[in-house]
């Protein structure tokens, strides 16, 4: 207990409010070519240097309590000491989602904002490599991470990119291994599948979903993207439609693979919507449309509601979906973001087996990660850290359901929506308190 009453006595004896106010102003200050506004700097660290000195003369600790004293608030500060109570070490890489997690179209105006990265440098500062694992092209990422961080930490070797949600890993300066394709691994089948949907997904696309949607430029995934603003009326409608065709598409590209393998598929006139791509092969006396609808709507009951809401849920048992069929979608994620995406990948690639790769580029042997996101594909990262003892999650409050229960049922790291630095302000002051051992 000495630990917390030292704690107790930091934020109960001293001003730390008015010294996070200055540390943040000090740390955030915008570069200007002012002589006045530089002055107004000069004076504000040396104010937080007498303040910092009060309590480094105070404590026997007195550097680390200055320091958590200036970047944690109270609530933060006694969290770090549970976590390092409970698991007795330091965070020694950063695992962090992007988009609803970093930043925010509602929060930050799809901005990382200031505080956040600067909190960042900290940690690369003190030797622990960031690993950005999004579900974003490789292109985008780099380009606001070089933005917001800089190119020297971007090109550092301290820092990997998990892009498009595991297809691929990108981490600059490890020679042969600075860009790894992972999907070249999957079999020749299942890349077909990929290449038949890429190839049909916008021109067979009906006229309303050509107009609504837009393919994001992946190099393996398939993901359709609205042409109208995230989180909108009109996002969610196209979406909703992009979802059921997605489905039906892949439908068509595996009934057309289990064709060429001599499976005992075969054409019949029964039809099903979604332009082009109808999925009209039957297996079983049902089309492959209608068993792969049932497939992921049992899989996930978000796609089953859109499915329902659409009027495309068939009344079949996900059980009875024909072994042939089952064997090709086990390997085949269909994901739906409202309102954002309607996504097909491999279920043998994820963030989980891009992380694995990540770490393994940075020599991170006994990784304890820092996991942050708000998605699905995010759960199985911070499950995977879980079964592995390999971390900690933190989530926004606005994250998929079964992310937020399985964060609150961990260590209730939840943060408001645009605010991912208070989970990287706890997680500082939670490496301060480990180096006390």
């Amino acid at each position: 207990m000495e630990r917390y009453d030292l704690v107790y006595q930091l934020y109960d004896e001293y001003d730390t409010k008015t010294l996070r106010e200055f540390q943040e102003f000090v740390d955030v200050f915008p570069a200007v070519d002012s002589r006045v506004a530089l002055e107004h700097w000069q004076e504000a660290t040396e104010e937080l240097e007498e303040r910092k000195d009060e309590i480094r003369s105070s404590f026997a600790a007195g550097e680390t309590f200055a320091e958590i004293a200036a970047r944690a608030t109270r609530d933060q500060a006694f969290t770090a000491l549970d976590l390092e109570a409970k698991y007795g070490r330091a965070v020694n890489v950063l695992v962090l989602d992007v988009d609803e997690t970093l930043r925010s179209a509602g929060g930050t105006d799809n901005e990382i904002p200031r505080d956040t990265l600067h909190m960042l440098t900290e940690f690369y500062d003190a030797g622990v490599p960031i690993v950005i694992c999004t579900g974003q092209t490789l292109e985008n990422v780099k380009g606001f991470a070089i933005q917001g961080l800089g190119s020297e930490i971007v090109h550092s070797g301290s820092l990997s990119i998990v892009y498009e949600a595991g297809t691929g890993v990108f981490t600059p300066g490890h020679g042969a291994q600075t860009k790894q394709l992972l999907y070249e691994d999957l079999e020749e089948s299942i890349r077909t599948v990929f290449d038949d949907v890429r190839s049909r997904v916008l021109p067979e696309a009906p006229e309303d979903l050509r107009r609504g949607c837009h393919l994001q430029g992946n190099e393996f995934n398939v993901t359709m993207k609205p042409n109208y603003e995230t989180g909108s009326a009109d996002a969610r409608e196209i979406i909703d439609e992009a979802l059921v065709y997605l489905i039906d598409l892949l439908a068509d590209a595996v009934g057309t693979t289990l064709e060429a393998d001599g499976s005992d598929a075969g054409a019949t006139d029964s039809g099903t919507t979604g332009g082009d791509a109808n999925g009209e092969t039957e297996l079983a006396g049902e089309t492959v449309a209608d068993w792969t609808r049932a497939f992921y709507a049992a899989q996930d009951p978000e796609i089953r509601a859109v499915l329902e809401g659409e009027g495309a849920y068939p009344a079949l048992d996900a059980a009875d979906v024909p072994d042939s069929l089952a064997a090709v979608l086990d390997r085949i994620d269909v994901a739906y973001y409202e309102a954002d995406a309607a996504e097909i990948g491999s279920l043998e690639l994820n963030k989980v087996v891009g992380v694995e790769r990540a770490l393994d580029v940075l020599g991170v042997a006994d990784p304890f990660a820092l996991v942050m996101g708000d998605s699905k594909s995010d759960l199985r990262v911070m499950e995977w850290a879980a079964d592995n003892d390999a971390g900690i999650a933190a989530a926004p409050e606005h994250a998929s359901q079964d992310t937020l229960e399985h964060v609150l049922e961990t260590d209730e790291l939840v943060f408001d929506r645009g605010k991912s630095v208070d989970v990287l302000q706890t997680a500082y002051a939670l490496n301060r308190l480990a180096r006390l051992g």
